[in-house]
């Protein structure tokens, strides 16, 4: 944990995820974070189970953890209790809330001008969207991610976690470190309009990109990559195994390795694309020969890794030394991943 904002007063009016998951990045940097809830409290504490205990002492779904740890909770009726939330927020250096557009100004009248506010919401505050609600799975499904996302002869498939609120949160966390550097440097008050489907646009990255290049729709390929051979999941003897080549020099070392010499002759990424079937599935016939400990100890210097359960990954040595869960009052969550060194 960081001290680096400390002084930083935000108030969290924001439920679900893509909210919460800002401010509580802010808390780990150091901010100090208050969380209104309604009386009856944010909707992801009845999202389970599992449930667990919380920082309080509540017992609550597992899902409210993973986004609301550091941060001190007060139960509000916003429309019944206006002039305290109205100086709440006057005392505020930022103001985190996903409300439908319009909706703060409407519970609260004028918005401080001395405040920073990010509002993120399913579609931003204005288009022909604007009003419609944005839950993660309907704009993976609208953004296109769902239709490149799953094995080429089967259904759709979302991410397996809420990816496009995760990401949101990110970008709104940036763009609120951003308006603080402003502040201090000009004086000048942002507010800050987030959206879900403007994030998940931005992060087709690559995909979307070759859209425009090429004019072709992308398709889901698993595990697979539209632009490198080999990049994919192999079924090894004992489990799921990636190898993952990413240049040309890599993937004649992946050769020696492997001893599939005669796969040498395809010296490009480009020649490997054209011949992506024959490679992957030589290298496939060879993988399946060997466990993943032997192919993680026979492969090293190319990328490559098993395919890990959950639990798996929490356990792995890199993170115990890494320190990637966090415990406070009994309660165990994932750690922030931001680290600071000490100049040297």
């Amino acid at each position: 944990m960081s001290g680096i904002l400390e002084g930083i007063n935000v108030l969290d009016l924001s439920r679900i995820l893509a909210g919460p998951y800002t401010a509580q990045m802010l808390s780990d940097l150091g901010a100090n974070v208050t969380k209104i809830e309604a009386p009856w409290g944010d909707d992801t504490r009845g999202w389970g189970p599992p449930f667990a205990t919380d920082f309080d002492g509540e017992r609550v779904a597992a899902y409210f953890l993973s986004c609301n740890r550091g941060k001190t909770i007060l139960r509000m009726n916003l429309k019944e209790e206006k002039e305290k939330l109205v100086e709440l927020m006057s005392k505020a250096d930022v103001v985190v809330e996903n409300f439908k557009p319009g909706t703060l100004e409407r519970i609260v009248g004028t918005l401080p001008k001395d405040t920073i506010i990010c509002s993120i919401s399913g579609y931003g505050a204005t288009g022909p969207r604007r009003d419609e609600p944005g839950y993660d799975l309907a704009l993976q499904a609208r953004s296109g991610i769902m239709s490149i996302t799953g094995e080429s002869d089967g259904a759709p498939v979302k991410v397996g976690v809420a990816w496009i609120d995760i990401i949101t949160g990110l970008y709104a966390g940036n763009a609120i470190l951003a308006a603080l550097l402003d502040r201090e440097r000009t004086g000048t008050v942002r507010h800050i309009d987030v959206s879900l489907w403007d994030c998940a646009i931005a992060s087709l990255a690559n995909q979307a990109q070759n859209v425009l290049a090429s004019g072709v729709d992308p398709k889901r390929m698993g595990s697979a990559h539209p632009n490198l051979v080999p990049y994919r999941a192999f079924e090894a003897k004992d489990g799921w195994f990636v190898v993952a080549v990413g240049s040309d020099a890599q993937w004649e070392h992946f050769c020696t390795l492997s001893e599939l010499i005669e796969l040498k002759q395809w010296k490009t990424n480009a020649e490997r694309i054209e011949h992506r079937q024959v490679i992957e599935d030589e290298i496939q016939t060879w993988i399946q020969q060997l466990s993943r400990t032997e192919l993680e100890e026979l492969l090293q210097g190319i990328p490559c890794a098993p395919i890990n359960t959950v639990s798996e990954a929490l356990a792995d040595v890199q993170s115990v030394d890494r320190g990637v869960l966090f415990e406070e009052d009994g309660v165990t969550t994932l750690a922030s991943p931001l680290r600071f060194m000490e100049p040297q």
